[in-house]
C-alpha cells in the first residue's frame, strides 16, 4: 500500500492498489473529486484486528484525508472491528475485541470451578471461516463499527504529517509523548 503523505497524484493515480478503490467509488481524487458520483454510502475498511491491520487502516485514512477529504467530512468512512480472539465452551461462543474482553469471557464460561475453555487468536481475517466473519465483521444486525469523523482538520493535518510523513524525529517524540495511551497492542 502506498504511503501518500510521500507520494505526489501521479503516483496515486499509478497505483495498483489504490486505483481500484477509486474506481470502485467512482468519485476521482484530488482537484477531479466528486462527492455527487460516489456509488455508495458507506465506505468501510475492513482490515485484521492486530498491528499490520493498523497500519493499513492508518494508510487508507490518510489516503482518503488526503485526497477525497469530502468522504470523511460527510460522514461516509467506517472502520470495522474484527475480533481479536473467539472463546468457546461447548455451543457457547464470545468473541473478543481485546485481551480484557478475553479473559471477562474466559472467566464467565469456565465458571466457577475453572472448566476447560477453547479460545481461538485470529491472526487475520483470512483464519475466519466464512460464517464467523459474517457472525463478527460484516452482519449489519451484528458487527461493530467505527464512524470515522473530521473534529479538527488542522490537527488532523499535522497528526498525518508528523506519523505518516518524511520526518523522523517528530514521529519519534509524537510517540514517545502519546505511548502510555496505547492499549491491547499485539507485540
Amino acid at each position: 500500500m502506498l504511503n501518500v503523505e510521500k507520494a505526489r497524484i501521479d503516483k496515486v493515480y499509478g497505483n495498483e492498489k489504490l486505483m481500484p478503490v477509486v474506481t470502485a467509488l467512482g468519485t476521482s481524487i484530488g482537484e477531479d473529486f466528486d462527492i455527487t458520483k460516489l456509488r455508495y454510502g458507506k465506505v468501510i475498511i475492513m482490515a485484521d484486528a492486530d498491528v499490520d491491520g493498523s497500519h493499513i487502516r492508518t494508510l487508507l485514512l490518510t489516503f482518503f484525508f488526503r485526497f477525497m477529504r469530502p468522504l470523511i467530512e460527510e460522514g461516509h468512512v467506517y472502520l470495522a472491528q474484527p475480533p481479536l480472539f473467539k472463546v468457546a465452551r461447548g455451543k457457547q461462543t464470545r468473541y473478543a475485541f481485546s485481551d480484557a474482553e478475553r479473559d471477562k469471557y474466559i472467566a464467565e464460561l469456565g465458571g466457577d470451578n475453572g472448566q476447560k475453555v477453547n479460545v481461538q487468536r485470529y491472526k487475520g481475517l483470512g483464519e475466519m471461516d466464512p460464517i464467523q466473519l459474517w457472525e463478527t465483521t460484516m452482519d449489519p444486525e451484528r458487527r461493530t463499527m467505527i464512524k470515522v469523523s473530521l473534529e479538527d482538520a488542522e490537527k488532523a493535518d499535522e497528526i498525518f504529517t508528523i506519523l505518516m510523513g518524511d520526518k523522523v524525529q517528530p514521529r519519534r517524540e509524537f510517540i514517545e509523548k502519546n505511548a502510555e495511551y496505547a492499549k491491547d497492542l499485539d507485540v
